[in-house]
């Protein structure tokens, strides 16, 4: 463990950080239905991953316009901060630090989501991605353009979810501006037609995620305040073009110039190969963008316990996220520390409800310890079986021997 970077202390803003492992966000769907207030099984489930040198939160809705995917949580009611700091307060217990992401889905939300509502977004472009639904997986709408008063009424719904969260106890928080949601959706020159000072070129089309870093900055301290933000290539009206990494660099660069605690920088989740961002691929990403930036960078997908290492030692990243290898580890550090094998996934469980799945993956010695009682309890059923069986065998070979 000593020769791993992944297991040296960091200091990020203002928490220290026993090591450089960081829970990445994971979307789970376990919060209550009809309020979007997180549970009691999900104050359990973060607690179980609390010895991360960092947990950042599932994506959680900023407003109930900003909410867009079934069974997740929000931070705009007392309700949801209450809910929050059960959750809080359970991985503090246990000697973790959790951060909250602040998320508005934009044109990814869907009217059986909102009451009817028509989703909005920077203009009325259809993304062409998938909405989830209570109902099933469904295609998105075309969104109607936000008014230039309703940006600034979506912008204080950020700066009000960050004043919440503190309050629900949080060690921070992390803006999402990646992806397909809508700062993205104001970022992406397909998305955004708007004639404005919304639109147009790339500086208009990064105003709004600056008056909404600005907003959160407003409410808490910039060493609490992180964003999330990478060059994407998706389907649909996400298809990476010759704006993408014009825009992403630009944006990276002004938010260098404002003390944030972090940066998340997520790296290529589909093929990169003849688009325009074919040299951000693999390590590229992080390559590119470790000198636009001189705060603290997260690095995001695609990660293992070797490729996390190299990273830190080549100083790519100082903390690296991991998403997947989280949902069936709940001990992913103590394995990465040990060397021990890593559990699978089961999939179908992943967007269910309930514990299944969910806050019932053993740590690997609960595992190895039930595999051994297991063991024993057979060897032993096995040696009872023999015991019994012996004296039958003789009475019937003695009641056949002449």
């Amino acid at each position: 463990m000593s020769n791993q970077s992944l297991f040296t202390p960091y200091q990020m803003g203002d928490l220290d950080l026993p090591n450089r492992i960081v829970m990445a966000p994971l979307t789970r769907m376990r919060a209550q239905t009809h309020d979007h207030v997180p549970t009691d099984l999900q104050a359990e489930y973060y607690a179980q991953r609390a010895s991360a040198g960092l947990i950042i939160t599932e994506a959680t809705a900023v407003s109930p316009e900003g909410f867009g995917w079934a069974d997740t949580p929000g931070l705009w009611t007392t309700e949801q901060v209450r809910g929050w700091q059960r959750v809080t307060d359970a991985v503090h217990a246990a000697g973790g630090r959790i951060i909250a992401q602040l998320w508005h889905t934009g044109a990814i939300s869907h009217p059986e989501l909102l009451g009817g509502a028509q989703p909005v977004s920077a203009s009325n472009v259809d993304p062409g991605q998938i909405s989830v639904t209570r109902t099933g997986r469904k295609p998105t709408v075309t969104p109607r353009p936000l008014t230039k008063q309703e940006i600034q009424v979506t912008v204080a719904d950020f700066a009000r979810a960050a004043r919440n969260a503190m309050d629900a106890g949080f060690d921070g928080v992390e803006i999402l501006a990646n992806y397909l949601y809508l700062i993205s959706q104001f970022l992406n020159a397909t998305t955004n037609r708007r004639a404005d000072e919304y639109g147009g070129n790339l500086e208009n089309r990064s105003r709004f995620l600056f008056e909404v870093v600005k907003s959160v900055l407003s409410e808490v301290d910039s060493q609490k305040v992180g964003v999330k933000i990478s060059p994407m290539h998706e389907g649909g009206a996400f298809q990476a073009n010759d704006e993408t990494l014009p825009v992403t660099e630009y944006a990276i660069q002004r938010l260098g110039a404002y003390d944030l605690s972090h940066l998340l920088l997520m790296g290529n989740t589909t093929d990169f190969i003849g688009t325009p961002l074919e040299k951000l691929a693999d390590d590229g990403m992080f390559r590119h963008f470790r000198p636009l930036f001189k705060g603290t960078l997260i690095v995001n997908v695609k990660m293992d316990r070797d490729r996390g290492n190299r990273l830190i030692a080549e100083g790519l990243a100082d903390l690296v996220a991991f998403g997947r290898p989280y949902i069936a580890n709940p001990d992913l550090v103590q394995r990465f520390a040990d060397n021990t094998p890593l559990a699978e996934v089961d999939w179908e469980s992943v967007y269910a409800s309930g514990p299944h799945g969910y806050s019932d993956y053993p740590t690997y010695q609960s595992s190895e310890l039930n595999s051994r009682s297991l063991t024993c309890q057979r060897q032993h059923l096995s040696r009872t079986r023999r015991s019994f069986s012996k004296p039958s065998i003789l009475s019937s070979t003695n009641a056949t021997t002449p």
